[in-house]
C-alpha cells in the first residue's frame, strides 16, 4: 500500500509549483515562501538546475516540505529521491511509473484528469491525487462530478489555478490542497523579487485560512 500524501500540520493547503533555473537562488526562494507562511513546495524537473535546487533547499531550509514535480520516468524518480525530495508529483501515470513509485517510501501524487484515470490509481491504493490540468479538465464542475462515484478520493487541483479562483477550489469537499505557479512565477524568481513572493505567499496563506 503506497504512503498517503499528507501536508505538514502547520502548512496551508497551497503548494507553489516552481521552475528554478538557477539553483543558487533556490534557498532564498524557500526562505521567502516560508516567511509568507508557505511550507510546502513542488520544484518541477523542467530545468537543468532542478535537482541541484532540490538539494540546496533540503540542505539549507529543512523546514520546507519539498516535492519533485513533473516526474515522468523511473530514472527521474530515482534522481529526485537521491536529491532529497520528500514527495513526488506527476502530471499523469503509466504502469511503469506506478510500479517504480511502489519501491519508495515517499508519497506520490499521480495526476488524473478523468474518472477512469482516478479509478486505475485507486486500484493501486492511491487515494490522494493531483487533478491535472484542472482548468482544462473541467475544473470545479468536473471535481464536483467525481465526488459522488469516487467519495474516497481527494484531489490537489493544478493547472489554471490562480488567486482569483483558488478559494473556489479549496471550498470543494474532495479537494485537500491546490497547486499553482502564481505565488512564485519564474520571472519573479529570476528577478530575485523575494519581498513580492513573500507578499504573495502571505496573501495565499490568508486566503486558505479564510472561512
Amino acid at each position: 500500500m503506497p504512503k498517503m500524501f499528507k501536508l505538514p500540520d502547520d502548512s496551508p493547503p497551497i503548494i507553489p509549483v516552481v521552475v528554478i533555473k538557477d539553483a543558487a537562488k533556490a534557498p532564498k526562494l524557500a526562505e521567502a515562501l516560508l516567511a509568507g507562511g508557505i511550507k510546502t513546495i513542488e520544484v518541477t524537473l523542467r530545468s537543468k538546475a532542478a535537482l541541484d535546487a532540490i538539494k540546496a533547499i533540503t540542505t539549507s531550509v529543512p523546514e520546507i516540505f519539498l516535492g519533485a514535480g513533473t516526474i515522468l520516468t523511473g530514472n527521474q524518480l530515482e534522481l529526485a529521491s537521491n536529491a532529497g525530495a520528500a514527495f513526488f508529483v506527476s502530471p499523469g501515470s503509466t504502469d511503469q511509473l506506478i510500479q517504480a513509485a511502489m519501491q519508495y517510501d515517499q508519497p506520490f501524487l499521480f495526476g488524473a484528469g478523468t474518472a477512469s484515470e482516478a479509478m486505475k490509481l485507486r486500484e493501486h491504493g492511491f487515494l490522494r491525487l493531483k487533478f491535472f490540468p484542472a482548468d482544462g479538465a473541467g475544473g470545479i464542475k468536473t471535481l464536483k462530478g467525481l465526488k459522488g462515484p469516487l467519495p474516497d478520493i481527494t484531489f490537489c487541483p493544478t493547472g489554471g489555478i490562480n488567486e482569483k479562483n483558488a478559494k473556489n477550489y479549496l471550498d470543494l469537499d474532495n479537494v485537500f490542497s491546490i497547486g499553482g505557479s502564481w505565488i512564485a512565477p519564474t520571472e519573479l524568481i529570476e528577478a530575485e523579487a523575494w519581498n513580492e513572493i513573500t507578499a504573495r505567499a502571505q496573501a495565499a496563506s490568508i486566503l486558505a485560512a479564510s472561512g
